[in-house]
């Protein structure tokens, strides 16, 4: 980053997950980082801590760079929260907004917390952050982490996926590419506690097809930190939202409509047409 960059103040904001994240970050400096775990509650509490976060740091509005918001995916109520802040001081303050994959900001912020226990190994990290997303199914995608030259690639786009299925998926990544390709280590992080069997079973399987690759399960709670920086790189390379038309990432239907496509579907089924009653 140039010097500016690295000087640039931005604030950060995440409500996709059951922890509301928010930091104000100069640079490298965290200046704070919140974490409140409010049982989802997070239309509460969200502008209070914004308010609140930047008085205790003495921060003015227009000294601020740049607004740097989680958009999901993550809990359909829960993101919209954060969006929807964002995008109402992005346009009262006039500053810049930009969003940043949830995902992304709980992997990187789980590789840049534990970077040091990878040890010196040639080959790259596999990061593989997971949400619950009940069912069976995590919120999920596959980033690639170097610890010598700092290089941090996506995959995998984000998606909603059946752990088991995801799993599969990711051994038959492994087996095509040739050894000295393969990471070092694939770390599972995030929301853990209903899904450690599924990452057991890819250690498992990994050994089974003789893949000799330490699968790591490592619990973390998204920091709004780790959403500033990715904040800051988008910022860096001149990128910046539109306020009035950026959404979250829902990555599926709800399911008010899900069950309004299968009654629309059903009518159309039965030959009766016209609006649903």
């Amino acid at each position: 980053m140039s010097e500016p960059t690295r000087q640039s103040l931005v604030l950060a904001l995440d409500t996709s997950t059951a922890s509301l994240a928010c930091a104000l970050v100069r640079g490298d400096e965290v200046l704070q980082d919140i974490q409140s775990l409010a049982e989802r509650n997070h239309s509460v509490h969200t502008v209070s801590i914004v308010q609140s976060i930047l008085a205790d740091c003495g921060v003015k509005p227009e000294e601020l760079d740049g607004i740097a918001i989680g958009r999901g995916p993550g809990s359909y109520t829960g993101m919209r929260i954060a969006v929807s802040v964002g995008k109402t001081l992005s346009w009262v303050w006039n500053k810049p907004l930009v969003g940043v994959s949830s995902l992304e900001a709980l992997g990187y912020g789980a590789w840049q917390s534990h970077a040091a226990d990878a040890g010196n190994s040639v080959n790259s990290v596999w990061i593989v952050p997971i949400m619950d997303a009940r069912r069976g199914q995590v919120y999920t995608a596959l980033f690639e982490a170097n610890s010598h030259g700092g290089e941090w690639t996506r995959l995998s786009k984000d998606g909603i996926r059946l752990m088991h299925d995801w799993v599969d998926k990711l051994v038959s990544k492994l087996a095509a590419p040739s050894p000295e390709s393969l990471p070092s280590a694939i770390w599972i992080v995030g929301e853990l506690e209903l899904h450690e069997a599924q990452a057991d079973r890819l250690q498992q399987l990994c050994s089974e097809s003789g893949i000799a690759i330490e699968v790591r399960k490592q619990p973390y709670i998204l920091e709004g930190r780790s959403v500033a920086a990715l904040g800051l790189k988008r910022l860096a390379a001149g990128e910046q939202d539109d306020a009035h038309t950026f959404i979250p990432n829902y990555t599926q239907l709800t399911e008010a409509e899900v069950k309004l496509q299968e009654r629309t579907a059903q009518q159309a089924a039965d030959g009766k047409g016209g609006e649903p009653k």
